[in-house]
């Protein structure tokens, strides 16, 4: 149970309250280091699951956390920007992206009960779906108020901005295009006595 991956996994909802605290700082740069927690808390997802397969140390446990940690951190994320943004289009995408989470892990529960649980693997849409929105979400925490120096150049803030709205609003067409595709292979269980 205590891999390295999964202790990786563990030190990820370690950093949720840590990232909520950062946020509401008052401090000039509390949003760019929430940004950095989150955007740590991102990459350390892609490290868990490359040590799981590099060290041979998957585990029932792993499998089990690793999803919980993903979206204790999103959902939290979420609520903290309806609470930051306090407008109707970031409010609804993100009410619609804590609902798919709720209808796919019922969902799931309910098609491993019947041995099913395969079917509503994670999908490719579904990883799509994430990495938008974690580029969405990480743009809209730090949301710059100045030209973003990278490498050799600026990236202007409005550019920077534009990017993170397109980003969220993709996933959130990829939140119903992945529940979809989640449902229809479910149904034929749902539809069954």
């Amino acid at each position: 149970m205590w891999t390295i991956p999964n202790q990786v996994t563990l030190f990820r909802i370690v950093l949720i309250p840590v990232f909520v605290l950062v946020f509401y700082l008052p401090i000039s740069w509390n949003h760019f280091g929430a940004f950095v927690v989150f955007w740590f808390a991102a990459v350390s997802d892609a490290v868990d699951g490359y040590l799981a397969r590099k060290l041979n140390q998957s585990s029932a446990f792993g499998a089990f956390i690793d999803p919980v940690a993903d979206k204790l951190m999103v959902v939290c994320a979420l609520a903290m920007l309806i609470e930051d943004y306090g407008v109707w289009y970031i409010t609804i995408p993100a009410a619609l992206m804590i609902s798919r989470e709720i209808f796919i892990s019922a969902l799931r529960e309910f098609m491993s009960s019947r041995g099913k649980r395969e079917e509503v693997a994670v999908s490719n849409s579904g990883k799509y779906k994430t990495a938008a929105q974690m580029l969405g979400i990480m743009g809209l925490i730090w949301q710059p108020t100045y030209d973003i120096p990278f490498i050799f150049f600026n990236i202007p803030q409005e550019f920077f901005m534009f990017l993170t709205y397109s980003f969220y609003f993709i996933a959130t067409i990829l939140t119903f295009t992945s529940m979809w595709t989640y449902f229809k292979a479910a149904w034929p269980e749902l539809k069954a006595k």
